[in-house]
């Protein structure tokens, strides 16, 4: 039995860090143990040009306590108005390393979101062209769509339709959260990768639902049936360079979790590496986890992976995670996986 494994130091190709008092208290949590991440945009207001993603990595970095290293890595938020040039020049300077596609109220502030693709077609070519990823929210927010059926639909209607009229565009589909996402990917061509989530792993509908309702394992896209978590378990485990680890990892504080319009989102930052050992070696793919967490990701965005090396090693009592983390903001509620893990992250 494996109780020791060394793997790269990971990325997380998907993070919200907020910002001011939040961004404080929660970007120890990921630096911890992760060497890079794909920042999130969404922002109030949201960073849509080079100027502002600049400004917020510096904030980022400000914020970085002494002794840990982190490479935050920028996004710029796609609105109906976003500059071609504007989004190859920050990507020519290496400072901004994808574009967020948010289809407008599909979550947390994407309020500014794409509502007309016809208008953002000039950016999508000019990203094809430079090689510039386009990461998705993969959701239609048609109000006649059901919530659980809003991803499978985005594929069919919004994802295939812009690749097909794209050539060229590379695209990460982020937190997939089915079945029908995961075969999709898989039956496409390298310009495709998918982020997976920590807690999608682990829980489905039911763990929101069931006894009452749970607000902190709410987040979006929501969980689904337990076919689709068992279909994410086989896809991030696979090996297949197509899927790696993003963990959408996305404070509240939990009066805004815990209120009668729920914010959405799980605080994983804190105990992820130790959540995916346990998740991997229950599949008995314990040598899959340096691909899905060290080099899938590195691998698709064209960038080395990490130099340095973490260890996750098993023992015998069960490691105690912090239930919260405190913020200037509030409480934030970390994710609890509701069984205990062994597995601890250095």
């Amino acid at each position: 039995m494996t109780r020791e494994l060394t793997i790269p130091r990971p990325d997380d190709w998907h993070l919200h860090l907020r910002d001011g008092a939040m961004l404080q208290a929660v970007l120890p949590e990921t630096a911890r143990h992760f060497g890079r991440a794909i920042i999130m945009p969404n922002l109030v207001p949201p960073v849509v040009t080079g100027d502002q993603a600049a400004a917020y990595r510096d904030r980022i970095l400000a914020a970085l306590p002494d002794g840990m290293a982190f490479e935050p890595l920028m996004t710029l938020y796609l609105t109906e108005d976003t500059d071609p040039e504007d989004v190859a020049a920050a990507h020519a300077s290496g400072l901004v390393k994808a574009v967020k596609l948010y289809p407008a109220g599909a979550t947390t502030n994407s309020a500014s979101g794409v509502r007309d693709f016809d208008k953002v077609r000039p950016v999508l070519e000019k990203m094809a062209e430079i090689g510039l990823p386009l990461c998705t929210h993969g959701e239609v927010t048609d109000h006649d769509i059901d919530i659980f059926d809003r991803e499978a639909v985005f594929i069919d209607r919004v994802l295939d339709p812009i690749r097909k009229a794209t050539p060229g565009l590379r695209v990460v589909m982020e937190h997939i959260t089915t079945k029908n996402a995961a075969e999709y990917v898989a039956s496409q061509d390298k310009d495709l990768g998918a982020t997976i989530t920590t807690h999608h792993l682990i829980i489905n509908r039911n763990h929101i639902l069931v006894g009452g309702i749970k607000p902190h394992y709410y987040c979006l896209p929501v969980a689904k049936r337990e076919e689709h978590r068992l279909a994410l378990r086989a896809a991030a485990t696979s090996g297949d360079v197509r899927y790696f680890l993003g963990t959408d990892s996305a404070p509240h504080t939990d009066p805004n979790k815990e209120s009668a319009c729920g914010c959405a989102g799980c605080f994983t930052a804190t105990n992820t590496m130790s959540l995916l050992a346990h998740v991997f070696e229950e599949e008995g793919a314990l040598d899959k986890l340096a691909g899905f967490a060290s080099e899938h990701g590195p691998a698709f965005y064209g960038l080395p992976v990490n130099a340095e090396a973490m260890t996750l090693t098993k023992g015998d009592a069960p490691v105690a995670f912090p239930e919260k983390i405190e913020t200037g903001d509030g409480p934030v509620t970390v994710f609890d996986p509701g069984f205990d893990v062994y597995w601890s992250a250095e």
